[in-house]
Parts: structure tokens; sequence; C-alpha cells
């Protein structure tokens, strides 16, 4: 590998599985020390990151986890925010909570994190914080509302910091994944036989992304290479997303 966060220390929440996963074991590879936030238990284990319980969307848990990683490490260079859950919903159906539910885990989660990682990257003079917003940010799909209103606002939160702390060496940018291979998305073919079938189709390349290709875009944006990249988003669809017509 080419340690291209080397000595880095790297925050990535959503760590436990898919792309959160992926991109921690990738950080890891190149150098970084990596923390993995997760409310879930990592499926595997591995000596090189340290996993730790949290909960996104509870702002005391968020700001105790950023504060021990401070204490133990010293500096955080690397925010990767990963975490999220698909919320569906019929829109007059949807109830207060659903609205509540899904705001929380795929925006607020997203800032609570920021807020807290923020004073300290920009005492250091230096930072990049990676949103893994989604497709939906860029292009509705019916039947699933709220959630293209949470990753829309947080590629709008990205573009906002990123201009805001431009000039004091933090970087903000994020990353929109079309149809990844991670678990939920198994999970669904599972439930609906003939579904991975439709859903390649669609894709122009005629296959379904993995996690390690967004993981790498992240490697990318969180790195020195990409240090004149700001308030940019970068989609990872293999093109679905400029096709006017199937």
């Amino acid at each position: 590998m080419s340690s291209r966060l080397q000595g880095k220390v790297a925050v990535v929440t959503g760590a436990a599985s898919g792309i959160g996963a992926a991109t921690a074991r990738l950080f890891a590879s190149e150098g970084a020390l990596v923390v993995g936030l997760d409310r879930n238990v990592a499926t595997t284990t591995d000596d090189v990151i340290t996993h730790q319980l949290c909960d996104i969307t509870d702002p005391t848990a968020v700001d105790a986890a950023i504060a021990d990683v401070l204490a133990t490490h010293g500096r955080i260079d690397v925010l990767v925010n990963n975490a999220g859950a698909d919320v569906f919903s019929e829109p007059l159906s949807l109830s207060d909570a659903d609205w509540e539910r899904c705001l929380s885990l795929n925006l607020k989660g997203a800032w609570h994190l920021c807020r807290a990682v923020l004073p300290a990257m920009l005492a250091q003079g230096a930072g990049s914080i990676v949103n893994i917003a989604s497709v939906h940010g860029h292009k509705i799909i019916p039947g699933a509302f709220p959630y293209p209103i949470a990753k829309h606002a947080l590629i709008g939160m990205t573009r906002s910091l990123g201009i805001e702390y431009a000039a004091r060496g933090v970087r903000v940018n994020s990353i929109s994944p079309g149809l990844i291979l991670v678990p939920r998305i198994e999970a669904w073919f599972e439930r609906e036989p003939g579904a991975r079938e439709r859903q390649t189709e669609l894709l122009p390349p005629r296959r379904i992304g993995s996690p390690e290709e967004v993981a790498y875009t992240a490697l990318f944006l969180a790195s020195d290479e990409a240090r004149f990249i700001n308030a940019t988003d970068i989609l990872i669809d293999g093109g679905r997303t400029q096709v006017y017509h199937d």
C-alpha cells in the first residue's frame, strides 16, 4: 500500500458493516489510525481498527466519543459520516416519528459529528470531512419519500460547511453512491427473487457497485491528493443518474 493516510487519525461512522467497514479497513491499510463508530457491534474484528459503540442520533454520546478520540490520539484529521438508514413511505402515510427518524439518522447525525470534530480541525488548521450522501440527493425515486429530503440536505450542508471553513484549512465533500452491494441490499435481493437481475439491467455497466469502490473515493477525498477539492459531491453510480429513460 501507498500509505496515503500515514499518521492521520480518522473517524468513520457506520463502521460495523457495508461501506463504513470497507472504508475503515482501507483507511487503516493506508496508514491511518481508525476509530469506527456504530450503534451495532462490528461483524469482524481487526486489530488496527478501534471500534466504539455510538448512536449518532445522540449528541451527548457523539461528544463523548469524539472527546475520547481526542484524549487518546490528540487530533482528528478525517471524519467520514457514513451512518444512516433508508426511511421510505407514502408521503401522506408518513408518521411524525418516522419523519424525525429519517432526519435524525441521515442528516442530524452527520451534523452532530461535524459539530464535534470541527473545533479540533480548525485548531490544527487542517481536516477533511467526507459525508456519504446518495443518488437520492440528486434524483427522485418514487416510493422513497422522505429519504431524498435528508440526502439533498446533507449535500447542502456539505457545500455550506465546505465554503464556511475553506480558508481555515478544512475541506468538506460528499459522495453519492448508487446501488451498492451492502448487507441491506443483499437482504432485499434475498426477499425478492429477480430483483438483483432487474436492478443490474438498469445500470449502464450491467453490474452493481461494491463498498470498496465507494471506500476508494473516500480515501482520495480524505487524502492530501484532494487538497484543492472542496464543497463538492461525487456520484458513484455507474452513470445511472445520467440516463433519461430506461
